[in-house]
């Protein structure tokens, strides 16, 4: 493992050995090393674009037949077991990949679940039922990284460009790294956050580093600092860009975007 830093930020990144065909069966130790991918905020395939992209295909099969869902969301569906009351079936959504109240009562028999309320909130599939079912998968965004582009020809990274997801680089010349390292932090959805102690210029050499897909606000960054602090909390002055006016007096909801800077305030 080694630590890269941007954006001030510390991001861990753990090189794994390569996954071969059968490795979710465990061969080559494919087991080991796919349940620490698991972990993972953010998965790079690295992969030779000089060679084939069946090697993609082969490495995405091993993820999917270990659990990992790659590229997707949690389904919107709602699965609440019951002790008694039969199967209740409910679509908020028309469905029109395959599903509906008898596949829905044959899937849950196979699990053994006699008695549930199920509502789709959008149109899946029967294989994404069967995921929420089991509820053990992990939904964990892919970056295809294509070494070795400089003994591409244009047209061959053209035909390359059409594929989602991906970001080509060369490692040996140092080609488009900083486009990398942006496309990482932004799947990860990482925010910058500023403490400012009172009387004192705001830290900007190490920000507060917080995960999250919609802005988080001042009651989860009071907790990423310390559990006990919202026990004593008051109020907070935030600078930058969510704020209405500098400063401005905020509460626990106020919600924090990139770069602000907040100073939090304790009770007397």
């Amino acid at each position: 493992p080694g630590t890269m830093k941007y954006k001030g930020a510390r991001i861990q990144v753990l090189d794994l050995p390569g996954i071969i065909e059968g490795a979710a069966d465990g061969r080559g130790r494919g087991r080991q090393v796919i349940s620490t991918a698991r972990t993972c905020n953010l998965i790079l395939i690295v992969l030779d674009s000089a060679k084939p992209v069946t090697h993609k295909k082969i490495i995405e099969h091993e993820l999917h037949s270990f659990g990992i869902r790659i590229n997707q969301k949690p389904p919107e569906v709602k699965l609440v077991k019951k002790e008694k009351g039969g199967i209740g079936y409910q679509e908020i959504v028309p469905q029109t990949k395959g599903m509906n109240a008898d596949v829905c009562r044959v899937v849950l028999k196979e699990y053994k679940i006699s008695c549930a309320e199920v509502i789709l909130r959008e149109d899946i599939t029967v294989d994404q039922f069967i995921d929420v079912v089991e509820a053990n998968r992990a939904y964990i965004p892919v970056l295809y990284v294509f070494n070795k582009i400089d003994a591409l020809t244009i047209e061959e990274l053209d035909i390359l460009d059409q594929m989602p997801n991906y970001v080509p680089i060369s490692s040996r010349n140092k080609w488009n790294m900083e486009e990398l390292m942006e496309e990482i932090w932004t799947r990860c959805h990482m925010l910058r956050i500023y403490t400012k102690p009172k009387g004192q210029i705001p830290d900007y050499d190490e920000p507060v580093i917080l995960h999250s897909e919609g802005n988080p606000t001042i009651e989860q960054f009071c907790n990423r600092l310390h559990k006990s602090i919202m026990a004593e909390f008051s109020h907070a002055l935030v600078w930058g860009r969510s704020a209405k006016h500098q400063p401005q007096r905020c509460g626990k909801d106020h919600m924090l975007m990139d770069e602000d800077i907040v100073q939090i305030c304790k009770k007397v």
